[in-house]
């Protein structure tokens, strides 16, 4: 099994939170006020040197668009789950299209007796 510190979790999760808010053009400063936390945390929380609260932590992911999946998929090493995840990670990738079709099939496939 697999073994991960706070610190590697931290690390991993303040990259991803810096990197989005970049892409999403968001400064620190008004992250923190749309969470209602400390500049001081945000900064923290992105350099690795904090962890994230559960409530915030849903929040951070709502506000900036972050999947479960891209945060915890690092550290998932059950075959289920990494077998799910990388059905997720290609269905992410297609058009909206697409994804409709894809949708379209599981019902098939669900309503199949």
């Amino acid at each position: 099994m697999d073994s991960f510190t706070k610190l590697d979790i931290d690390k991993h999760f303040g990259k991803i939170f810096r990197d989005y808010r970049k892409k999403a053009k968001i400064t620190q400063e008004d992250l923190a006020e749309d969470l209602g936390i400390s500049l001081k945390y945000i900064s923290r929380v992105e350099n690795g040197n904090n962890g994230v609260k559960t409530q915030n932590l849903i929040q951070y992911m709502n506000i900036l668009g972050v999947s479960p999946n891209l945060l915890f998929g690092k550290f998932m090493t059950h075959p289920n789950i990494r077998k799910d995840m990388d059905l997720y990670e290609k269905i992410a990738k297609l058009s909206e299209e697409q994804k409709e079709f894809i949708s379209s099939i599981i019902d098939l496939v669900q309503n199949l007796k």
